[in-house]
């Protein structure tokens, strides 16, 4: 009888630049292991695996493989559902769709939400005693996960945001009397994303840094932003989507029961608008700070390889329960460890932003600066462009 075992790999919660490179990785390794008998990509995250919902990676394209690491998004398709108690009917599904295809390795590539799943999963195996062994890859553009140096997929938003920031802030000083701008920066309840901002030059950076982890006083900030105008003739903020103001969105959730962010400068806009007189556009970065391929960086996109590999290796060594976590050498230049973490020390846990790294509202620190500076290093062009300049993606087939 064959000792081989398959393997899934899903993709959940909210996508990056490079989640597909995880999954690069992943394949690439899975290939040189002839103990592996099949490998399967659950469609939509865990529901994949609830549904039967699988498609065999060892028959895509080798091309499409390659541009994996090129493409953004999620290309298995995500989800945002959180799993039941143990004795709901749901993971009666999931053990017949394991035994079905053979399947002893499980492979969750997520946030915070995406390691609670993670966690359920494997306590779950354990306690049915099933051989099936699951680790869970890192991936949060909101660089809010714990144990680990840093998440896959933010120091490729945050040079996004860096350098749209940068645009935003050329655009509005070109008027002798401009508007006060308002860019909302992703991260739900921490500023690691928005932080990023402050290593812009000071003639091209947004005059105010707003993030959640700082105090936040509405009169603060009509008066802040009111000097800096009466001084320049405009003013431009960055500002965290998790800011403590109320604003319509802000009352719709999620299945973990996260509220919808979007749509806090719009409130702020009004607000400068009313109480000020003074005409603000709000700008909301949005989807784009998370899918965008051109500004990935080289790190980001060589540790999510790294990832997906070391994860693969792991689980093969009968780890389970686990999250590959990234760890800075000692040293002048910028060199990173990956090893793992209980991942129960990680699920539903969210890292803040130091507050050493905080300075005031217009500057982050030094220490914040040397964190991040490293992970943004662009030396190469890396990407395949078709004729007419636009950038390849990955298609898989069955999908």
């Amino acid at each position: 009888m064959s000792n081989k075992k398959s393997l899934v790999y899903f993709q959940s919660g909210g996508p990056t630049a490079v989640i597909n490179c995880s999954l690069y990785g992943v394949i690439k390794e899975a290939e040189k292991h002839p103990e592996i008998e099949n490998i399967y990509g659950a469609r939509y995250g865990v529901e994949g695996l609830i549904d039967d919902n699988l498609i065999d990676l060892r028959k895509q394209d080798p091309e499409q493989i390659e541009l994996l690491k090129q493409t953004p998004g999620a290309i298995l398709g995500s989800t945002r559902k959180k799993l039941p108690a143990d004795d709901n009917p749901l993971f009666g599904k999931i053990i017949e769709t394991i035994q079905k295809h053979n399947i002893g390795y499980v492979l969750v590539n997520g946030g915070n939400d995406s390691m609670d799943t993670c966690l359920r999963l494997s306590r779950f195996f354990e306690e049915k005693k099933m051989d099936v062994k699951v680790m869970g890859i890192p991936k949060t553009i909101d660089n809010d996960l714990e144990v680990t140096d840093h998440s896959l997929g933010y120091p490729s938003a945050a040079l996004h945001i860096i350098n749209t920031t940068k645009m935003i802030v050329e655009d509005a000083k070109a008027y002798k009397k401009g508007k006060i701008v308002l860019i909302e920066i992703m991260g739900r309840d921490t500023g690691w994303l928005t932080a990023s901002v402050d290593l812009l030059p000071e003639d091209c950076r947004p005059d105010l840094i707003y993030v959640p982890e700082a105090k936040w006083n509405e009169e603060q900030f009509l008066q802040d932003v009111k000097a800096v105008y009466d001084k320049k003739g405009y003013a431009v903020c960055a500002v965290s989507e998790g800011m403590p103001v109320q604003h319509e969105n802000a009352i719709e959730a999620d299945a973990f029961g996260h509220k919808s962010m979007d749509g806090c400068c719009v409130t702020l806009a009004e607000l400068v608008k009313n109480k000020l007189g003074i005409g603000s556009r709000s700008i909301e970065l949005s989807i784009p700070e998370r899918a965008d391929p051109l500004f990935t960086t080289e790190i980001d996109q060589k540790e999510a390889i790294r990832c997906g590999v070391f994860a693969l290796k792991s689980v093969l060594q009968g780890k389970t329960g686990y999250m590959v976590c990234l760890k800075r050498r000692p040293g002048t230049a910028y060199q990173s460890i990956t090893f793992l973490s209980p991942v129960d020390q990680i699920a539903d846990k969210t890292k803040q932003l130091p507050q050493e790294f905080l300075d005031d509202s217009k500057h982050m620190s030094k220490e914040f600066r040397a964190y991040i500076e490293p992970l943004l290093m662009v030396t190469k062009q890396r990407h395949i462009y078709e004729k007419n300049g636009i950038y390849k993606s990955a298609r898989f087939s069955s999908i």
